[in-house]
């Protein structure tokens, strides 16, 4: 498959269209029970485009989801922006999140429904995370099983909490009081002591613009 920089102008519209159709339709259905007809239908495309782009569902899915993962962690980038202690914007990535679930249902909806293949600590989607629990480890604060399964760790408690807030919405105090809560346990099962862990659950919630 050609990447995205290197497709015609014809072309990426052909995949821009798809990937919109898909978006709809996964925000109403999990990718099992959507038939690739529906979707060149939905896009307005033929059958055949859908192969040229994308090898199958699971990959037309992946596609999807990384277009949503990247907004966020785009978002996760400018709010760690100016932390330098890698336990903080472990803590600050799941709040960050949490406000995306909030902030943005259909969207995180999708990226819940087809991000099953990027908990890999080596997908790149996941380098930022990946760096700082290197740096967390280096530096002895984690315990040593986080070193080969942190990351899938953190990823699984960010989608749980995610999909938490989307199934049983709150108000401002209520979703600070639970995912406060969701970060400290979490670091707390990393190891992180627990005056750090409260520390870096403390921040307020804020919502992305």
């Amino acid at each position: 498959m050609a990447s995205r920089s290197d497709l015609s102008p014809r072309a990426a519209r052909t995949r821009a269209a798809l990937i919109a159709a898909g978006f709809d339709l996964l925000a109403r259905k999990p990718i099992d029970a959507i038939p690739i007809d529906e979707v060149v239908a939905l896009a307005g495309v033929a059958k055949g485009s859908f192969f040229n782009h994308f090898a199958d569902k699971p990959a037309f899915a992946d596609a999807i989801a990384a277009e949503v993962r990247l907004e966020l962690e785009e978002q996760v980038d400018r709010a760690n922006a100016e932390i330098a202690d890698p336990v903080a914007r472990i803590a600050g990535g799941m709040r960050v999140a949490a406000a995306f679930a909030r902030a943005h249902p259909t969207r995180a909806t999708v990226l819940l429904r087809s991000a099953g293949r990027s908990t890999d600590r080596r997908h790149p989607l996941n380098r930022g995370l990946s760096a700082d629990f290197a740096a967390a480890i280096a530096q002895g604060r984690l315990r040593a099983e986080a070193e080969e399964l942190g990351v899938v760790y953190w990823l699984g408690l960010c989608q749980v909490l995610m999909t938490n807030l989307l199934e049983q919405p709150c108000d401002e105090p209520g979703a600070e009081a639970r995912v406060t809560a969701m970060i400290a346990m979490g670091l707390a099962g990393l190891g992180v002591a627990d005056r750090a862990a409260g520390t870096g659950a403390g921040a307020a919630i804020t919502r992305p613009g």
